[in-house]
This record gives C-alpha cells, structure tokens and sequence, in this order.
C-alpha cells in the first residue's frame, strides 16, 4: 500500500491499515502494531503525520513564492552557508539528501537557471564542485524569511521555550 502524504489526507493510523496479507510481502504483520501500546502508537503517528503536514505546508510556500522544491532550497541553503560558498558534489549530496543522479538533475536544473555554477574542484582535478552565484544567494536570503516564517508558525510558536529545549534534547538523542 502506497502512503502518500497531503494535508488534507491525513496518514492513516496503523489500526486503520487493517489486517496485512502475508501475500504482500509484508514484513511486518498486524500483530505487530498490536503489540505497540496506545502511547507508543499515538506518539510515532503523531510524529509521522505532523512531520508530513508540515513539510507539505512548507514546501508549498517556498514553490508557490519562489519556485522551489525543498531539496532546492536546501541545496542552495548549504552552498550559501559553505566556505567560499561552493561544495564538492558529494559533500552537497548529504545537507540535500538525494541519491547522486538526483543531485546531478537538481544541479543541472540550477545551474540552467543561473543559481548555480559547477567549476572544477581547485584541489582535486577529477571532481566537480557546485558554487552558489549572486542570484542564487538572492534567492535563498528571500525564500528563507519565507521558510523560517512558515516553520515559526507552523511549529515553533506551538511551543513555549522550554518545551522546544525538551523537544531540541529529545530530537537530538534520535539523530545522534
């Protein structure tokens, strides 16, 4: 079964998946889920279905103000904050997250539309950097005010301060 993700379908509870046939090739069975306590399985599809909502919310803005998908956003992100303002390809591969033919179609993309150069890396002559350009700066210094604004609203005032420390602590064991 494909899960795919919008605010106005919401990701459906493991109980509200029913029974998985073993013709599948499921791998994880009904009595699975069952053995998940009411706390455990509220609190993964909370996580997963605010997660969802949001990234769908914010992607939206950022394509709706500034034809920008997420993974480009971030690839222009991390150029901009890197020294010299470029990246070897492998080294942008891992803020972005994308397989590298992913990152080669989201390069060229860029690149074509004057947001980014690739230039031979300076101390490696087999590989290949990508280098922020001004216009590519413009453009991520305004899609982030819109960013940071939807991710302000959408999650952060949500919580008092000392609630995001908990959640900054919590969220940290899980990516350490």
């Amino acid at each position: 079964m494909a899960i795919h993700p919008s605010p106005t379908s919401p990701l459906p509870a493991p109980a509200d998946l029913g029974p998985l046939d073993e013709q599948e090739g499921s791998v994880c069975g009904a009595s699975d889920w069952e053995r998940l306590s009411d706390h455990e399985s509220a609190a993964w599809h909370g996580f997963l279905q605010a997660h969802a909502e949001i990234q769908v919310e914010l992607e939206h803005e950022l394509q709706t103000a500034h034809q920008l998908s997420f993974s480009d956003y971030f690839a222009l992100l991390a150029l901009d904050k890197a020294e010299r303002g470029s990246l070897r390809m492998h080294d942008l591969a891992k803020p972005v997250r994308l397989t590298r033919s992913g990152l080669t179609r989201l390069v060229e993309r860029l690149e074509r539309v004057g947001l980014i150069e690739r230039a031979p890396c300076p101390d490696d002559a087999r590989g290949t950097e990508a280098r922020i350009t001004e216009a590519g700066r413009a453009l991520v210094h305004a899609a982030s005010a819109t960013h940071l604004a939807g991710v302000r609203r959408r999650f952060l005032t949500r919580f008092s301060p000392a609630e995001l420390q908990l959640l900054a602590e919590q969220f940290g064991r899980l990516s350490a």
